[in-house]
């Protein structure tokens, strides 16, 4: 099961700079579907890298589908030679992507992010039509099922002049 709540709040006292992205930011703008982990973009600076290894040490963080026992040091060194990290922790499945498809690296997305209050946290999130964009692009079943939720819900803020 996945803490949401407190895996945000984790991440965001330790002042990681990071998007929200995925299923979670779907919720965010209104989405019915469930997710099973929090999908972020974050920052691939040195001191942003250290802040995100620190921040997760003592959650322990483990390679999700690894089989125990592998041998994974969780550091800001092993996260400057990796890039995108599907991670177990004892707060729950978090992915951390140095890129996505069809958006890019964090400092293409924050354009169009917007700052959203999740469990008491103010974080950066995926705008609705740049969302749209990426989950489109990624191409996955899962994700053009969701586009069109995603549509409807920009159609329904369209109509009733929402931004």
């Amino acid at each position: 099961m996945i803490d949401f709540a407190a895996l945000l709040r984790c991440l965001s006292e330790a002042g990681v700079e990071y998007v929200l992205v995925g299923g979670a930011a779907a919720t965010a703008h209104g989405s019915a579907r469930l997710t099973q982990d929090l999908d972020v973009v974050y920052r691939r600076s040195e001191e942003n890298m250290r802040r995100l290894a620190s921040a997760l040490a003592s959650h322990a963080p483990y390679l999700r589908g690894a089989p125990a026992g592998l041998p994974f040091v969780w550091d800001a060194r092993t996260l400057q030679r990796g890039l995108n990290f599907t991670l177990t922790t004892d707060l729950g499945a978090i992915d951390l992507l140095g890129e996505i498809v069809g958006g890019g690296r964090y400092e293409d997305l924050l354009p169009d992010c917007i700052t959203i209050k999740v469990f008491g946290v103010a974080c950066s999130c995926l705008g609705l039509e740049r969302l749209i964009h990426v989950k489109r692009a990624a191409g996955r079943p899962k994700d053009l099922e969701a586009v069109a939720e995603l549509e409807a819900i920009l159609e329904e803020r369209r109509a009733s002049g929402e931004p």
